[in-house]
């Protein structure tokens, strides 16, 4: 990914639900001009979620889903609407789909329950306004389309863009806390996990943010810090290091300068830093054979050295001296609230490629079930004696 490209995750994520054949395919394929999902008059051909990013005017970056029938039959359609409803822990802006002929089914009415228990801005749009000899008024936030003549669509879009200007999250990583001009050293350690060519996730979107607020990032390598910091003429005004070099930094940055990691700073920017902090408190009361379930928010080829499946199971059992039971998840599905319960603490990611909705979701999902819940990064601060030192003042 570029450092023009906007993530997945940075999106605005417009999420399309509904019965199946109310047209949500073809909505989407509509609003985007485009076949990005399969249309047929047979129900149910929309089976697991389709996600498509593009810029759609007048809204920005978006992450636009179509999802699978409520009312898909059988043991596989349980399990679509499962995935379905997962669906609704990443959205931004929910678009109801309505059969226009039909209007709202009994499922529809308990779709909308959820989004306002959730808190979730929607729009009912309701389908084949063309067939339509009469229909009643479209109420607040609905509205009637169709796909065919594309009646309205352009509408539809305004109404999604009024509601995108809501979600859209600007808020700044560590900018907010630094001036124009400030120097700031990133330290990257390159080791045979490092993607070739390109910088992690989250360390680009800290120079992006450190480059859009004005300030003056310099990156190197752990084992080049300390000629880096000799040859800048003053002080950096802060050192932002990977988790997994956070000893060997502590030693070098002096304690008078502001130091953190990435992934402490992820978990602010997310809205978990604060349950994540107090989670890893944990970590001090793990005994022989106690579960501990370490989490990815993405799916990669594990490498020898991997830092979620080897890196910190091995400090953690050197760190309390037991042998705990490691459990590993990964990818865009979480392990269930019921689930959860046999676990003594989770460790999850940073949760680059998971947006905020996600990420609080499942940090939410931990607390329901009564089991701690920190992140990598600051599991290995706690582990390093250098947790304090770590956390910026909010």
């Amino acid at each position: 990914m570029s450092l023009n490209e906007t993530m997945s995750a940075e999106r605005v994520h417009i999420s399309f639900f509904g019965m199946r054949n109310a047209g949500k395919s073809s909505l989407v394929n509509a609003i985007l001009n485009q076949d990005l999902s399969v249309v047929s008059e047979q129900a149910g051909t929309t089976t697991d979620p389709v996600k498509k990013s593009m810029e759609l005017l007048p809204i920005g970056p978006v992450l636009l889903t179509d999802t699978a029938g409520l009312d898909d039959e059988g043991e596989l359609g349980e399990k679509r609407i499962e995935k379905t409803l997962e669906i609704l822990r990443q959205t931004d802006i929910a678009v109801l789909v309505v059969d226009g002929m039909k209007q709202k089914m009994p499922e529809d009415d308990r779709l909308i329950r959820q989004f306002k228990e959730r808190k979730l801005p929607y729009i009912t749009v309701y389908t084949k306004k063309d067939l339509l000899f009469a229909h009643p008024d479209a109420g607040a936030n609905e509205i009637y389309v169709s796909t065919v003549t594309k009646e309205n669509i352009d509408s539809l879009k305004e109404m999604l863009g009024r509601l995108a200007e809501t979600a859209k999250k600007d808020k700044p990583i560590i900018s907010h806390r630094l001036k124009e001009k400030d120097t700031v050293i990133l330290v990257v350690p390159i080791d045979k996990a490092a993607p070739r060519g390109r910088l992690i996730m989250p360390q680009q979107m800290v120079i992006r943010d450190l480059l859009d607020g004005g300030m003056m990032p310099f990156v190197c390598r752990d084992t080049e810090l300390k000629d880096t910091m000799e040859k800048l003429k003053e002080p950096p005004a802060m050192v932002i290091t990977d988790s997994q070099v956070f000893a060997k930094v502590a030693k070098v940055v002096p304690k008078s300068i502001p130091l953190t990691s990435f992934s402490i700073l992820m978990a602010s920017y997310k809205g978990v830093l604060k349950q994540s902090l107090e989670g890893a408190a944990m970590l001090d009361e793990i005994v022989a054979n106690d579960r501990i379930l370490i989490s990815e928010g993405c799916t990669h080829h594990r490498q020898c050295g991997d830092i979620g499946t080897e890196k910190l199971p091995r400090m953690i059992r050197d760190y309390t001296g037991t042998e705990p039971e490691f459990f590993f998840t990964s990818g865009g599905s979480f392990v269930k609230e019921e689930e959860l319960t046999k676990y003594r603490l989770v460790i999850h990611c940073g949760g680059c490629m998971l947006n905020e909705k996600e990420m609080t979701a499942r940090m939410e999902t931990a607390k329901k079930a009564k089991v701690p819940f920190t992140n990598y990064g600051i599991a290995m601060a706690k582990m390093n004696g250098i947790l304090e030192r770590m956390v910026l003042d909010e």
